[in-house]
């Protein structure tokens, strides 16, 4: 690695500290570098707050002194941001802080605003580079852009299923298959999105809580939203888990067609990300309407003969690539991208 992408990809590790924190924004991370020394970082921790270059800026003056600015580097996962939202833009930051020069990963995924912060910072004699470690940021900002170039949110499947593609064991055997280990691993995936969804089939039989239980995955952020997907919203159950604890207020029911539901989501509620927890039956059919971006698979080493992964599908209707795979335990775990094309 050369000097800049040394400091970038820590740039990178501090925007993927906001992953599935920082909705409707996008998570970025920022690091101000001087005469190859590092003056101070940052990531952007929740809307509303300080964004990533102005935290990095904000550590720099806590440590160093605002003089420490001047003349320095600053490196940040995503293009600086040009106009004032619920904070001032932090073009002008950098710019009154007297950085001279300011290197990103990539563009602004929003059209309206993709290359502004070049035109602005080269008129103040600052010098930009861009495209630095680009695609490990894009795979980091993947359901902002999704959502700036569609309106839908990013959607991952996380399935749970045994050696012969069934998600249920028999009668009395209890109803996990996967490890305590894989469990826990999933508790890190619900960090990751904004909202956890699920069928009413799944919620009768299983009554779940589809919450983060870990504290140190809460800490600065809400439980993720979650919905229940049904046209007979009167047969839930009135005391199951998601209607009854300390977060009902984000439990959502909604019925009717699945890509309206998700834009809502995106509108309504500044949903970037969404992981659906559910039988094979919901998943099998985002995955027809093409409403899937991720799969997580647990593979558990077992054989069940229960219900099916994803009933209704064949071979043909989904494959996946950049998989990667992982042990977890007994357990075999495979992430990888649906294929689009």
């Amino acid at each position: 690695m050369n000097h800049d992408q040394t400091w970038m990809q820590l740039a990178l590790q501090e925007a993927r500290k906001g992953i599935g924190r920082t909705s409707p924004n996008p998570p970025v991370g920022a690091v101000i570098v001087k005469n190859d020394i590092l003056l101070g970082t940052g990531w952007h921790q929740k809307a509303g707050m300080p964004h990533a270059e102005r935290e990095a800026m904000a550590d720099c003056v806590a440590r160093h002194g605002a003089e420490a600015l001047r003349g320095a580097t600053a490196y940040v996962s995503l293009e600086p941001c040009s106009t004032h939202g619920r904070t001032p833009p932090c073009v002008q930051g950098l710019i009154e802080a007297g950085i001279t020069r300011v290197v990103y990963a990539c563009e602004d995924p929003n059209p309206h605003h993709a290359g502004r912060a070049d035109v602005l910072l080269e008129a103040a004699a600052i010098t930009v580079q861009k495209g630095v470690m680009q695609e490990e940021a894009e795979n980091i900002l993947r359901p902002f852009a999704k959502v700036q170039r569609t309106g839908l949110p990013w959607v991952m499947a996380k399935i749970a299923m045994s050696l012969d593609g069934r998600i249920t064991r028999p009668e009395g055997e209890g109803q996990w298959l996967t490890s305590e280990d894989s469990r826990r691993d999933v508790q890190h995936l619900r960090s990751e999105v904004d909202l956890i969804m699920t069928s009413g089939e799944t919620v009768r039989r299983d009554l779940p809580s589809l919450t983060i239980r870990e504290p140190d995955l809460l800490r600065g952020r809400e439980q993720p939203w979650r919905l229940v997907l049904t046209h007979q919203p009167e047969s839930l159950p009135s005391r199951a888990p998601l209607f009854v604890d300390d977060h009902r207020h984000r439990t959502l029911v909604r019925g009717g067609d699945m890509e309206n539901i998700l834009r809502e989501m995106v509108r309504d509620h500044g949903v970037l990300s969404v992981m659906v927890e559910a039988g094979g039956k919901l998943v099998a059919e985002m995955a027809k309407r093409n409403l899937l971006d991720e799969c997580v698979i647990y593979l558990a080493p077992m054989i069940t003969g229960g219900l099916p992964a994803m009933a209704g599908m064949n071979a043909l209707d989904l494959s996946m690539k950049e998989a990667e795979w992982s042990r977890i335990g007994d357990d075999v775990r495979l992430r990888a991208l649906v294929r689009k094309d």
